[in-house]
């Protein structure tokens, strides 16, 4: 019985360890102490690189200020193969780029795919999960499930972003541009065209 769950064990910690970098090519690498890694204050512990050797993903050390963001310490931050920012992972509820974000995920409220915060290549925000309803750019958009399993697959209450900033799609939270409450509106790349999602 021992020896069945010690190989459940170690087989629990091998595909746990796969499964935590979210590039299939990264390879994980224990950080004996905070280290600063191109530029970012990474924590002690786990880090993944890319083969390489180039930052994947890491978790901060401390509040981190990049561009115009200010990062909370304990978030996790994932690369592009280019070195910016792609997801970030928040430990609680924060305010980026002007909007109050969901965090809380790495405490267990929530899995980590529906706190994430995702950028363009450019640097600017792609998708985000707001921590509470919130209107943007004049349109009432609502905020992040409370449960990992209310967020679908095809979009959920992310806020979507074109990458020129312009808001792309996200949940109503109140009747808007003739659509119902509670519908996923979708803008256009066309200023004024407004289609209904789910």
């Amino acid at each position: 019985m021992k020896t069945v769950l010690l190989s459940a064990l170690v087989l629990f910690t091998v595909l746990e360890s796969v499964s935590t970098a979210s590039e299939p090519n990264a390879l994980r690498t224990r950080i004996p102490r905070d280290a600063v890694i191109q530029g970012y204050p990474c924590a002690k512990g786990d880090a993944w690189f890319y083969p390489d050797g180039s930052l994947n993903q890491c978790t901060l050390s401390r509040t981190t200020v990049l561009g115009d963001l200010q990062l909370p310490r304990r978030s996790v931050i994932e690369l592009w193969p280019g070195g910016a920012t792609r997801h970030l992972t928040l430990p609680h509820n924060a305010v980026i780029s002007g909007y109050r974000l969901r965090g809380g995920a790495l405490l267990g409220r929530g899995s980590s795919q529906d706190d994430v915060t995702a950028f363009y290549p450019s640097g600017r925000l792609r998708s985000i999960v707001l921590a509470g309803d919130q209107t943007i750019q004049g349109v009432p958009c609502g905020a992040g499930a409370a449960t990992p399993f209310a967020d679908s697959n095809d979009g959920g209450n992310h806020v979507d972003f074109y990458e020129d900033g312009r808001l792309q799609s996200c949940s109503l939270t109140r009747d808007y541009g003739g659509q119902k409450n509670g519908q996923r509106l979708v803008l256009s790349d066309e200023p004024g065209l407004l289609t209904a999602g789910r």
